[in-house]
């Protein structure tokens, strides 16, 4: 079994800054990528960004020159950085760390962590 962990969702102000972490645990010797995902209330979820084993990152467009996907593979830990200045109040969502391992036939989520931007 997949076990991720998410830490770092919180209260910000509009402009603040924000990282998200997802460290992996259990068994993940193949995984293939990881990412974050976001939902906000009423909404479908929708991919943030995410990053693969081999470096291959893609963005959402609503994020792009924003947040910043980048993986510890020592650690098997996922982060987003929200950037200084970038946050946004329709960033407020539920965001969930996602792994996928194998061939993607594997497909894990974390538990969500919320993430407030408000004044």
């Amino acid at each position: 079994q997949v076990q991720l962990v998410e830490s770092g969702g919180g209260l910000v102000q509009p402009g603040g800054s924000l990282t998200l972490s997802c460290a992996a645990s259990g068994s993940i010797f193949d995984i293939y990528l990881m990412g974050w995902y976001r939902q906000a209330p009423g909404k479908q979820r929708e991919l943030v960004a995410r990053i693969t084993s081999g470096g291959t990152i893609n963005y959402a467009d609503s994020v792009k020159g924003r947040f910043t996907v980048s993986r510890d593979n020592a650690k098997n830990t996922v982060y987003l950085h929200m950037n200084l200045n970038s946050l946004k109040p329709e960033d407020t969502a539920v965001y969930y760390c996602n792994l996928v391992r194998g061939l993607g036939q594997f497909n894990y989520w974390g538990q969500g962590t919320q993430v407030t931007v408000s004044s």
